[in-house]
């Protein structure tokens, strides 16, 4: 196993303590991708997989088509995805991706939320040499295919790592998927295979993961670290945080 799947089976995971900001996320999200790719899902890969996301989460469809007439409408503002980075104490590096419409407002949370925790707002390319963006996709597991040869096949369109993991919904039901990470260049052909071999797609996106060792912090060093995680990711325009801390056993 690589560094991706020890990144993913550290990284705490809310998926459904979340649930209001998770819509938020993938509306704003699906947005940006019928901007960029228009809104029939035919032809705009990346808007097919988001789909699928929303529909794994349980997104009200009434969220989704505000989502998609958002983005046709020209009176609304762009979204725009931004990318800071910093440091939070302890020499702890975070990565913050956001969707924003207005970046003056969301530069100003971002900054406050890293000055209240004795942590700093960086420059561009301060910290972003420490992770690399990999495309990310998890699938259901097909009766009958053995994920050894199905990732030696997926070699050749990208795919780095793979591998199966549990996941649990909302109402603790556990369910078996195969994740699968490849070079973010390759996020189309991989979406390619997986939807012409006939697997059910859950979800596709894009992670940063950590490309340098991850840093041991002290219990109560952790509890100022998680107070900066915690308020940034509360932001309505921060979809993503990433660190460089180390996870605790139990997370």
């Amino acid at each position: 196993m690589g560094r991706a799947f020890e990144f993913r089976k550290e990284r705490k995971l809310k998926r459904w303590g979340h649930m209001a900001r998770t819509f938020t996320k993938l509306g704003k999200e699906i947005t940006i991708a019928v901007k960029q790719g228009g809104p029939d899902v035919t032809g705009n890969p990346r808007l097919r997989a988001l789909m699928a996301e929303a529909r794994s989460e349980q997104m009200p469809k009434e969220n989704i088509e505000r989502a998609i007439k958002k983005a046709t409408e020209s009176k609304q503002g762009d979204f725009k995805e931004i990318i800071y980075e910093g440091y939070g104490p302890y020499g702890i590096a975070f990565l913050v991706e956001a969707a924003t419409d207005n970046n003056t407002r969301t530069v100003a949370n971002v900054r406050s939320y890293f000055n209240k925790c004795g942590g700093s707002l960086g420059t561009s390319g301060s910290v972003s040499f420490m992770f690399d963006r990999k495309c990310t996709f998890r699938i259901k597991e097909k009766e009958g295919v053995d994920i050894d040869e199905l990732e030696l096949e997926m070699i050749d369109y990208g795919v780095e790592e793979m591998f199966e993991a549990e996941e649990e919904d909302k109402d603790g039901n556990v369910y078996k998927v195969i994740v699968i990470y490849g070079d973010y260049a390759s996020y189309g052909q991989i979406q390619k295979y997986i939807e012409e071999n006939g697997f059910e797609l859950i979800s596709g996106g894009f992670e940063q993961i950590p490309n340098v060792d991850l840093k041991e912090v002290t219990a109560e060093q952790r509890t100022t670290l998680d107070k900066l995680v915690g308020l940034l990711e509360d932001d309505e325009d921060v979809t993503n945080v990433y660190t460089t801390m180390k996870p605790s056993d139990a997370e």
